[in-house]
């Protein structure tokens, strides 16, 4: 793959969609053997607009419509990797990929290793993710924990349009394949708009979490539209004398370990916040693997603030009471640094 020249960023700022849409542009237009498939992508431009334009100007032999199968579409990717193409595959909400699974977790993720190393599935399978907008049930999961769970899958989350581009520009130019989760939530969202690099200068290195704010009292780890939530309740822990570190760990798998016990070393307490469901989600995870290797450091015992164990209700009130709040979250906050 030839690298992409770096032109000067323009100072206009652009929205997570928009991001997106760049690195998809950039890494066709480098990548001769990139294709894309998925349900509506082409003509239409995706459900939510972030293929727009990518079958005109790459025309339908690698911008391609599938039928509404995603075992299907994940398959003959699959094929399409084992002949020498890097795919990108849409999931026209997450919550689909579930039709998927089998062929994700039995065969795209163990490829590598059946293969001792010989064959290599350079896949990203990305989708927008995540509840806030009234979506219900099947149009609101985060269901990262199910892949997470799965040898061969590298995961992340971007919470800001800088580190979609990055993130997904990675992720296509990685050997082995990619879950992307993106907050559609945060798709539009003027208030994160900002500056993006181009070319390799826009990308961002998995396994490397970014501290969103500094702090010395709590340690609050969280991931994608939740960073915001946290940013907030950080502000309401100011005005009680607290002062809070939220890390934003943007890549689950690699986890960056060492960011979140460093943070720990100097803070001594921990709280983590994610919107999938709490029973074996990864905030679990997050807060096992510190318990091992932070125990010593810790003040006060560690939290999480999940999903309620229930499908995500459309009414909004209901939907507001399941998933996690600036609220909730400043209230477990709270109760740590006082313990």
């Amino acid at each position: 793959m030839s690298a992409v020249a770096t032109p000067a960023p323009t100072g206009l700022k652009k929205n997570y969609l928009t991001a997106l849409k760049e690195a998809l542009f950039e890494e066709m237009a480098s990548n001769q053997d990139m294709v894309c498939i998925g349900e509506d992508i082409g003509i239409l431009g995706g459900a939510f607009g972030v293929t727009d334009g990518l079958r005109t100007e790459f025309g339908p032999q690698r911008v391609i419509d599938a039928p509404i199968s995603e075992a299907a579409i994940v398959g003959v990717a699959c094929g399409m990797c084992l002949n020498g193409k890097t795919a990108m595959v849409e999931m026209q909400f997450i919550d689909f990929i579930s039709c998927g699974f089998d062929q994700i977790v039995n065969m795209v993720a163990t490829y590598h290793y059946r293969t001792a190393g010989e064959v290599a599935i350079p896949m990203v399978i990305r989708g927008p993710a995540g509840g806030y907008g009234g979506g219900a049930l099947y149009h609101s999961q985060m269901n990262e924990a199910w892949f997470a769970n799965s040898p061969g899958l590298k995961i992340v989350c971007p919470s800001t349009p800088a580190d979609a581009k990055g993130l997904l520009k990675s992720a296509l130019r990685d050997p082995n394949p990619v879950l992307l989760y993106e907050m559609k939530e945060l798709y539009r969202l003027r208030a994160i708009e900002e500056e993006l690099e181009e070319g390799d200068a826009a990308l961002v290195p998995f396994g490397k979490a970014a501290t969103r704010r500094e702090g010395d009292d709590i340690t609050i780890v969280t991931y994608g539209n939740n960073v915001y939530h946290c940013l907030e309740a950080a502000k309401n822990l100011d005005k009680e004398g607290f002062s809070a570190e939220v890390i934003d760990i943007r890549s689950l798998v690699p986890l960056d370990e060492q960011a979140i016990i460093e943070s720990v070393k100097k803070t001594n307490r921990l709280l983590v916040v994610n919107e999938a469901p709490r029973t074996c989600g990864f905030a679990g995870e997050i807060l096992a693997r510190l318990s091992q290797e932070a125990f010593m450091y810790l003040d006060a015992p560690p939290a999480r603030i999940t999903r309620l164990d229930t499908p995500v209700p459309w009414v909004k009130p209901l939907e507001t009471y399941v998933l996690p709040s600036v609220e909730k979250i400043t209230e477990a906050a709270l109760r740590i640094c006082r313990f």
